[in-house]
């Protein structure tokens, strides 16, 4: 029983082995040198189209069994020799350009999607024939549209034009062009040959003109020369003499300058011994001047010195004192200000409760009344009435008077009566009446209280009489 089991698991070991190294051989890694090409089913562009291939380049990927396969292309450059002949150009002038291309499969995501659905499969001949097919028809159109002495003269203008067509074309197929080499340019008609040789005869001509104008040159700087020099000879003998002349009167000016520095110098000599002799005294005067001065100085900022401390300690001493004083007068003032508002809030309070009592007093009055405001007012004012009167006398029992003379002519007014009783009517009226204050007040006075001064009509006391003056009114 054992045997069997470890037979069986033998088996079990080599079959996944097996398998293990099956699925590790389906696994390829890609050269730098070359595109790994996986095609059969390998899944949706980004446009959801189905992939005809996957291309890989120097990376790895797993091959499914069965559903896929794969392929590699080389990447090693393909030289293409193309010797085109009568190709004809703009002018109608047939010509001979023969020249290289380097080309190879090309790297570009796109382009070599193009290389793996065209060449994948081909050999290196079939895929140098097709690229050299591609490349005479281009070299022809480039050289069609451009003069012979453009292509001659201006090579870079002709490799760029054709290499950007050529280079359109090869990504047709997934090729992309390395390197463009034109060898020579003929034409059959020997046209280049014909400007050759005008540019030779150009430049020998040139040349011939340069070599005789250099000679005129020659002898024009020849003759300049000697000209030159026989001026400069005879200005140089001038300048010589002259310069013989300036030495000797410099000689002379030069002695007599000597001898006047010397008097000046025995001069300057005297007068600076004396000057040094004066300034030795003048600083022996200054140097005890100084001493003096120091010594005062010393004994001035010793007497400072002992002012000064004593204003400090004076000066923080009265600053203790004001802090302390400050803070018992902060102190005090928060008492001070607790106490007011202590005081003050009780005033509120008791101002609050007597509102509040007049409010409930008023409710009631008016309960009273019946809910008749204008009862309770009545009541109010019947209460009030004494104090009311007493106000009107009192705004004239101040009024003092010494004295008052009347020139009575006896006159009288419209109504016969004297200028004395007009006088001492007109001074009793200047006393407001009681309805006046109360229309002042906002209120009417009750009509129990008499009649309305203003109007100068009475106020009926009852309703009985109020109906009889409408009664009577119409007559």
């Amino acid at each position: 029983m054992g045997m069997e089991l470890i037979v069986a698991i033998t088996i079990i070991v080599v079959v996944l082995f097996a398998a293990l190294l099956g699925v590790l051989s389906r696994y390829r890694k890609c050269p730098s040198d070359k595109v790994l090409v996986i095609y059969g089913r390998v899944g949706n562009d980004k446009s959801g189209q189905t992939k005809s291939a996957k291309c890989i380049h120097g990376g790895a990927s797993f091959i499914i069994p069965i559903i896929q396969a794969y392929q590699y292309m080389d990447l090693t450059p393909i030289s293409i020799n193309v010797d085109l002949k009568s190709a004809l150009s703009k002018q109608n002038i047939r010509v001979d350009v023969p020249s290289r291309f380097t080309v190879g499969i090309s790297t570009e995501p796109g382009i070599m999607q193009n290389a793996a659905e065209r060449l994948l499969g081909l050999k290196m001949a079939e895929i140098q024939e097709l690229a050299k097919d591609i490349i005479f028809g281009q070299l022809r159109l480039v050289i069609a549209t451009m003069d012979i002495e453009e292509i001659n003269t201006d090579r870079d203008k002709f490799l760029l034009a054709v290499s950007n067509n050529v280079e359109i074309e090869l990504k047709k197929i997934g090729l992309r062009l390395i390197n463009v080499n034109v060898t020579d340019i003929n034409d059959e008609s020997g046209y280049i040959d014909a400007l050759g040789k005008e540019a030779a005869a150009k430049a020998i001509n040139d040349a011939k003109k340069s070599v005789a104008e250099k000679n005129r040159d020659g002898e024009i700087g020849h003759a300049n020369a000697l000209m030159d020099q026989r001026i400069k000879v005879a200005a140089a003998d001038a300048t010589a003499i002259q310069g013989e002349n300036d030495a000797k009167i410099e000689v002379a000016q030069s002695e007599a300058n000597r001898r006047e520095k010397e008097a000046e110098a025995l001069r300057q000599a005297t007068a600076a011994e004396k000057v040094q002799a004066a300034m030795a005294l003048q600083e022996a005067y200054g140097a005890q001047e100084r001493a003096e001065q120091q010594r005062a100085e010393l004994v001035r900022a010793s007497q400072r010195a002992d002012i000064v401390v004593n204003a400090e300690i004076d000066k923080q001493q009265k600053e203790i004192s004001a802090e302390a004083e400050a803070e018992v007068t902060r102190r005090r003032a928060r008492g001070e200000a607790d106490a007011i508002y202590a005081k003050m809030e009780a005033q509120a309070r008791g101002v609050e409760e007597i509102l509040t009592r007049q409010a409930t007093g008023m409710r009631q009055l008016v309960n009273a009344a019946g809910g008749d405001p204008d009862a309770a007012v009545k009541f109010i004012i019947a209460d009030k009435l004494e104090q009311l009167v007493q106000l009107q006398v009192d705004a004239i029992k101040n009024i003092k008077i010494d004295k008052v003379t009347v020139w009575d002519s006896m006159g009288g007014g419209e109504n016969g009566t004297p200028t004395t009783a007009n006088f001492l009517s007109g001074m009793l009226k200047s006393i407001p009446p009681m309805n006046e204050l109360f229309q002042q007040a906002g209120m009417n006075l009750p009509e129990f209280l008499g009649t309305d001064a203003s109007a100068g009509e009475a106020i009926p006391t009852n309703p009985e009489e109020k109906e009889e003056e409408n009664t009577q009114a119409p007559s």
